[in-house]
């Protein structure tokens, strides 16, 4: 993480300067920080947030800051504040299902990595803030549209395991059909 980043995360503490002083001393410490302000989090399990992450970043579309609880099993993506109403929108569109998420805005916290977590810390950065996000609309949107594609492809691969207990029952389901290269 910048300096920049550090700034523009402890500016949303009550105390600023304790907050930059508390992670001077300890750069490993967790911090809890209000939500809302300067800030909403989207928090999902890990499963679904890992694959979210991982095609928000192999296809280059916006998105912030992301940490991982490693405990609670769940990852957060920090959206501009105020992204609610594009973020609920998107999701409900895109979405075949329900989409399980929290959405943390103005009266809520969340528990932040340090600035410079180790390997194996509770909570991790898995791109941290290098300055202050630009407010980008189209953030809450790829995150909501993703978000929802990536719980798609995760049921489609859970379903594919309870029809198919392996990829030769699955031919043997279907013998008609020419096998590639045969």
């Amino acid at each position: 993480m910048t300096r920049r980043g550090i700034e523009w995360l402890s500016a949303a503490a009550s105390d600023p300067v304790m907050c930059r002083a508390r992670w001077a001393d300890d750069p490993r410490l967790p911090l809890m920080l209000p939500t809302g302000r300067l800030f909403d989090v989207v928090s999902v399990e890990q499963r679904l947030g890992m694959e979210t992450f991982d095609q928000l970043t192999r296809h280059d579309l916006p998105h912030g800051p992301v940490m991982i609880d490693h405990k609670a099993r769940r990852v957060g993506f920090f959206l501009t504040s105020n992204s609610w109403y594009w973020f609920a929108y998107f999701i409900r569109r895109e979405a075949k299902r329900p989409v399980d998420y929290r959405y943390l805005s103005s009266d809520s916290v969340v528990v932040v990595p340090g600035p410079m977590p180790l390997s194996g810390d509770r909570y991790e950065w898995l791109r941290a803030p290098i300055r202050r996000p630009e407010a980008n609309p189209c953030r809450p949107i790829a995150l909501a549209t993703v978000l929802g594609a990536s719980a798609e492809l995760l049921a489609r691969v859970d379903r594919y395991g309870e029809k198919f207990s392996s990829p030769a029952d699955a031919v043997a389901a279907h013998p008609e059909e020419p096998v590639p290269g045969a």
